[in-house]
């Protein structure tokens, strides 16, 4: 009896394997870093080739001596935006992926913008002109990389997301993409079922090049048995900010999480009407399900774990990440250092690709502890930005589910509560991105008859932080960081 689903968690830094049952317990799990390439400031890049066998090895060792049939499915959650090029005879990578955090395509974003295409972009796809999104790496690669460009000429080009890459080689060839991933190209219109011919004109990006969009949860393809032994279905393929969502429970309208990883996500359910945000907050496609789809309200901020691995990798102030919270608590304050982590510019609501990071208030009072500090105390306050951008549009928060690798830090978790004012819950299995995968993979082979049965089944507990911080405190802390945003 299949007992068990397999998740591929393919993140920016790592890909993670993992298996739960229907209780949604985690049963087993693997994991590979995955080497981050800088080639010039501002691009980020990965090799697909390492990303795909990563997923297949770690797939592999938490499958040990388990036998294929007691797994029921596949989910696939993946970090969103990136772009893989690939030969769809061959299968074969035709140069490295650019990653969601490159700006390379900054100009080429500001031109756009200078012609006056944003506003029409946006009332179609929700998204905004920014180097963060597919459309204009995938010209960039035609435009400089002459395998992509021959490949091109020759009907030989495959593009995709990461999961996109994922199912081809999984599968032995499908080229699709769900639509929560496929939302957050630039070329697909909200209302439409698949890619814009005209979209994909504006960009340059060849239509042919693009997946067919497809759910992100049902019978969506298959693997090649010989990868396993069986033939075992893949049931769910969700973005990684989408996947948190649903792993999250946040499945009625309103209900809203934060995901604080590499980069930090907010989503608020929006239900199936299309959202129009008039504050610089993005519209995306949550999931779906026979065509159908539910949409969402999304922040995104671009440097959050990061700016804490800079502080461990670059700056050598600390060894390891979870270090952070201890030196926050051994200190009452950061002693007027504030940091503005624009390392990869600023997102929402911002959205100035040309923002740099700045750390300012350094005095001879201020060591690593002060630092380390006001790094996290930078998470709450770019969460504070887009609580009032969320409460602009009308969608203000009652409370924040968080989850992520750093909301496993109490001092954090407690911080995003004293700025935010509201109370944060935070489940005890903090990977909700996989859980979230799950939970589609095992409604889309019919374990549960919806996500709302199946996250009722695999949810766990959750331990909340209600506000605590004196008001006062709170706004001298928030002016401390516009003068900071100011000068960044």
């Amino acid at each position: 009896m299949s007992e068990h689903i397999l998740v591929i968690d393919a993140g920016t830094t790592s890909t993670r394997a993992m298996l739960f049952g229907r209780d949604g317990v985690l049963r087993g799990s693997a994991q590979a870093e995955i080497a981050q390439h800088f080639p010039r400031p501002g691009w980020v890049e990965h090799d697909p080739q390492e990303i795909w066998q990563a997923s297949l090895n770690c797939a592999r060792r938490v499958l040990g001596n388990r036998s294929p049939e007691g797994i029921a499915a596949i989910g696939i959650t993946n970090q969103r935006e990136t772009v893989v090029a690939w030969d769809r005879n061959t299968l074969e990578p035709l140069s490295r992926a650019i990653v969601w955090q490159d700006r390379r395509t900054a100009k080429d974003c500001a031109a756009l913008r200078e012609s006056g295409r944003e506003d029409d972009v946006h009332r179609e796809t929700g998204l905004l002109l920014d180097p963060y999104f597919s459309a204009t790496k995938m010209r960039w690669l035609l435009e400089n990389d002459d395998a992509v460009a021959s490949a091109a000429r020759s009907g030989r080009l495959a593009f995709g997301t990461v999961e996109s890459w994922l199912v081809a080689k999984f599968s032995g060839g499908d080229h699709i993409s769900d639509a929560s991933n496929a939302s957050r190209t630039l070329l697909l219109p909200l209302g439409e079922a698949g890619f814009s011919e005209d979209l994909c004109d504006l960009f340059g990006v060849p239509h042919a090049a693009l997946p067919r969009v497809v759910d992100t949860h049902g019978e969506l393809a298959s693997c090649d048995p010989g990868l396993f032994g069986r033939a075992i279905p893949i049931c769910g393929l969700v973005g990684d900010q989408q996947a948190a969502t649903i792993g999250q429970g946040c499945l009625s309208e309103g209900e809203t999480k934060a995901t604080y990883g590499t980069g930090a996500f907010i989503l608020a359910n929006h239900g199936t009407e299309i959202p129009r945000s008039e504050h610089r907050l993005l519209s995306t496609v949550l999931m779906q399900r026979d065509g159908v789809r539910t949409y969402a309200i999304e922040g995104s901020v671009f440097v959050a774990g990061s700016l804490i691995q800079w502080l461990r990798d670059s700056l050598g102030l600390i060894a390891d990440a979870s270090d952070t919270e201890a030196l926050a608590r051994s200190v009452e304050s950061s002693g007027e250092v504030v940091i503005v982590p624009a390392l990869a510019g600023l997102g929402a609501p911002h959205w100035r690709a040309d923002a740099r990071g700045l750390i300012s208030g350094l005095s001879f009072a201020s060591g690593k502890a002060q630092i380390a500090r006001a790094a996290l105390e930078s998470i709450s306050a770019q969460t504070h930005d887009l609580a009032r951008a969320f409460a602009a549009d009308g969608a203000k928060w009652e409370s924040l589910r968080i989850d992520g690798g750093m909301s496993a830090n109490d001092w954090l978790a407690q911080d995003i509560a004293d700025i935010l004012g509201l109370a944060v819950e935070r489940p005890r299995f903090v990977e909700t991105t996989a859980l979230g995968a799950a939970i589609a993979a095992a409604t889309g082979i019919g374990w549960f008859d919806d996500l709302a049965e199946a996250a009722d089944a695999m949810r766990g507990e959750v331990d909340r932080f209600d506000p605590c911080m004196r008001d006062g405190v709170r706004r001298e802390r928030l002016e401390r960081w516009e003068r900071a945003l100011s000068a960044a």
